[in-house]
């Protein structure tokens, strides 16, 4: 059992990292890969055929401050990263965040659709968790109840204290999730602005 055990941890240990290196490559395969949490749309007043994708190398890269896009003009679209060493905490968090940007033209300007997106196990792992914390509480008041726990006062205190232990899990859990995700986009954002300033010729720091 402890065998099987081991090898079932490891297992997981691979799926995970396996999923991160897939969510964290410039591949064309990884450009849409991963869960979408959100989604922006912006307007750049320039025809798709006037931007400067002179800035993007002869492999379709474009590095900046803040972050590395790449280029699939076949697609018309552009994978956004963040660099992570740049910023004052200089790794990740366990939900790190990129972005597929999809470029439509619409007369004299051009549409950019950014989806936000995040790894698979992260966001699977996220869910479970509140799950398992959310539900389990519920779950232990109701047995708790029915097993007579409530009929003394100090059964009601108890009961009531565990819940509540619960449910302060469940909200420093989502506390946790909120900040991590507004780090995450801020990071995207700098990037994102970088990006968007290449596009329309300026430098990396947006100015002329």
């Amino acid at each position: 059992m402890i065998l099987v055990g081991l090898f079932a941890v490891f297992l997981f240990l691979i799926i995970v990292l396996g999923d991160w290196m897939q969510f964290s490559r410039l591949a064309p395969s990884a450009a849409k890969y991963g869960c979408r949490v959100a989604q922006s749309v912006d307007v750049m007043p320039v025809p798709l055929r006037a931007l400067t994708m002179d800035r993007f190398n002869p492999d379709g890269l474009l590095s900046s401050p803040h972050g590395v896009a790449r280029l699939y003009r076949d697609q018309q679209c552009i994978l956004l990263r963040p660099h992570y060493r740049l910023f004052s905490l200089r790794v990740p968090t366990a939900w790190p965040m990129k972005a597929s940007i999809a470029l439509q033209e619409e007369g004299e300007s051009t549409r950019l659709i950014c989806v936000k997106l995040v790894p698979w196990s992260s966001a699977i792992l996220t869910l479970i968790w509140f799950a398992i914390v959310g539900f389990g509480t519920i779950a232990f008041v109701i047995a708790y109840a029915m097993e007579g726990g409530m009929t003394s006062l100090g059964g009601i205190v108890m009961g009531v204290g565990i819940a509540g232990t619960g449910v302060l899990v469940f909200f420093f859990g989502l506390i946790t999730v909120t900040v991590a995700y507004r780090l995450e986009n801020d990071r995207l954002i700098h990037a994102y602005r970088e990006l968007r300033g290449a596009l329309e010729g300026s430098d990396i720091t947006g100015q002329k």
